[in-house]
């Protein structure tokens, strides 16, 4: 099969067309053909060799795609079911996934969609819905609302009938609005901590200086979720809760996500869509670090 690998840490050159084995089935496990997977941050990181690991390597953490092969512990799952998972080793034409972190796709959603949502949507869902809890009314803080992670929490926090203000450049103010921000921000044109006041909940994507001078704006016994920094250097009171945290991919997230999108409630943003080839993977790898995409960077492999 072939897969996208990287043989040395470094610049987009890196990323490389190889045929390699495609994966053991292993019997907790089942083997996805990929329709699409996408590029996030941490997948540029990875490539420069910021988390070390052991190479060669492949990157990837998002798929959408057809089952292939069902291990013999797995149940609930069969051969031709379009699903959706977080996996890891994703730029191939095949991976393994584990079927606790898998849904089927309901056949109205795209797998270019689905591409876009298990590990940026899982980030946001955790953030706010079971670390954030939050509720209707409540006034809520998005930082870098275009972004991947962004722009599904903007819509998510108005799923739950939040309130919501979020960051974003002068360019992208209207897709804010069309996400549903109550106040969008231009923090080329003003500042968000003196226009905002009395936030009850913060999703920093962040960190520096856009941390602290968030904890400012929150409310007595708010809180703030950062998966930018840690807000401990910069908490000096127990009126705010304040954490950073690291999503933890779990299949109930991962299905109330897939509800959400079947029912129209919540849209990816997906801001461009590459073929599966060398020089189409590195372009979007160079897109993805200039820190400036609209929701997500899609890789298509099939329909």
């Amino acid at each position: 099969m072939k897969a996208i690998v990287i043989e040395s840490f470094g610049g987009v050159n890196e990323l490389k067309m190889k045929e390699i084995d495609k994966p053991e089935l292993k019997p907790d496990r089942l083997l996805v053909e990929v329709c699409a997977t996408s590029v996030n941050p941490v997948d540029t990181k990875r490539r420069s060799g910021s988390f070390g690991g052991s190479l060669p390597m492949i990157v990837g953490n998002d798929v959408a795609g057809k089952v292939l092969e069902v291990g013999k512990e797995v149940t609930g799952f069969e051969v031709g079911d379009r699903v959706m998972a977080n996996g890891s080793r994703t730029y191939a034409e095949i991976v393994s996934v584990r079927p606790d972190r898998t849904v089927k796709l309901d056949a109205s959603v795209s797998f270019e969609a689905a591409a876009a949502l298990p590990l940026t949507g899982q980030t946001a869902y955790e953030a706010l819905v079971r670390r954030g809890n939050i509720k209707s009314g409540e006034k809520v803080l998005i930082h870098a609302g275009s972004g991947g992670v962004g722009s599904l929490a903007v819509q998510i926090a108005k799923i739950k009938g939040a309130w919501v203000a979020a960051t974003a450049s002068g360019s992208n103010q209207e897709l804010l609005k069309s996400l549903g921000a109550d106040r969008p921000v231009n923090y080329e044109e003003e500042n968000f901590d003196e226009v905002l006041e009395d936030i009850d909940f913060v999703l920093d994507t962040l960190g520096g200086d856009v941390l602290e001078k968030s904890l400012l704006l929150i409310e007595n016994k708010g809180r703030l979720l950062s998966i930018a920094g840690d807000p401990s250097e910069y908490v000096n009171t127990d009126d705010v809760d304040a954490d950073f945290f690291s999503m933890s991919p779990t299949q109930e997230a991962l299905s109330q996500l897939h509800e959400w999108l079947v029912e129209g409630k919540l849209n990816p943003v997906v801001s461009e869509v590459f073929p599966f080839t060398e020089k189409s993977v590195r372009e979007a790898h160079k897109k993805s670090e200039t820190g400036h995409v609209q929701g997500k960077l899609i890789i298509k492999l099939k329909d």
